[in-house]
């Protein structure tokens, strides 16, 4: 059934592409971005416009879009599930399989820093834009920050940052920034996971923009989370990442992140996307009940 629906979007993408702003118009949106205890669990998918299609050890595991959106459909009507983060051929898709009623949407912006590449700190804004969000009816939008000292191009993804973060709030839409301190090693970017790293990252980004009011932090589970967290009074969640050797330490660590009060919830992808048991459903279930 669901190649089906996959030649439905085709269908629908070649002779009516107008149906994916009728599909937006017609969404039911959330009624609130946080559950009544302010908690979020987003599943994020907006790693292919990066170029980035690996988990764990299989390079192109995110390059088949319907396996991918099969997996993105069984999390999302998961209980507990807030909504979903992607680019807008994605979301898109997202829309057209009518899955995004009463979800928070949050759409990727700059996806220019394409992995493996010598321009990959440059992280041009060729995703979602203010605007674009704003009309579609979505909550807000996210931006990656990595801050290489050695690189100048950081200094312009640092302005492109502060300027969505003003278009956004601008709108009263959530400015979500994913900050780090990264380097260049043999030609591969590597973020600094340090506690001192990150918080100097988070410090960086909590200061983007004219106003704050509307920006959330994305950060990862490192070493010395309560001081880290202790940087900034901005909500954050936290960030899945790839998928884990042993699920177990990595639940461990976002409980006890959890259990900061700025940490507000998960925003997690090929973690519980591509999970290594296969089971999509127990992993995004795992996660809830750990809010």
């Amino acid at each position: 059934m669901f190649t089906e629906k996959i030649a439905e979007i085709i269908s629908a993408r070649v002779y009516r592409p107008e149906h994916v702003s009728e599909a937006a118009a017609a969404r039911l949106r959330a009624t609130a971005r946080v559950d009544p205890d302010g908690r979020l669990v987003i599943i994020a998918a907006d790693h292919p416009a990066r170029g980035s299609l690996g988990v764990g050890g299989e390079r192109l595991a995110m390059a088949d879009r319907a396996d991918l959106l099969e997996r993105l459909c069984t999390a999302l009507r998961r209980p507990g599930v807030t909504g979903v983060l992607g680019t807008a051929d994605i979301v898109e898709d997202l829309l057209l399989l009518g899955v995004l009623d009463g979800k928070v949407v949050i759409g990727s912006m700059n996806r220019g820093g394409v992995s493996g590449t010598a321009f990959e700190m440059d992280d041009r804004f060729t995703g979602y834009d203010a605007d674009t969000i704003c009309r579609m009816g979505f909550d807000g939008g996210k931006m990656l920050l990595r801050i290489d000292p050695e690189d100048p191009l950081s200094a312009r993804t640092l302005e492109a940052c502060g300027r969505a973060v003003n278009d956004l709030a601008g709108r009263r839409l959530m400015a979500m920034v994913e900050p780090f301190i990264s380097s260049r090693v043999q030609s591969l970017v590597r973020n600094d996971l340090s506690a001192e790293a990150m918080i100097r990252a988070i410090s960086i980004a909590s200061g983007l923009g004219s106003t704050s009011a509307y920006t959330w932090l994305k950060v990862p589970v490192v070493p010395d989370m309560e001081r880290v967290m202790a940087a900034s009074t901005l909500p954050a969640l936290l960030l899945g990442g790839d998928v884990p050797a042993t699920s177990g330490d990595t639940f461990n660590g976002w409980r006890e992140a959890l259990r900061l009060p700025s940490v507000r919830g998960i925003v997690a992808g090929r973690s519980l996307l591509y999970p290594s048991d296969g089971d999509v459903a127990r992993a995004v279930d795992t996660v809830v009940g750990l809010l």
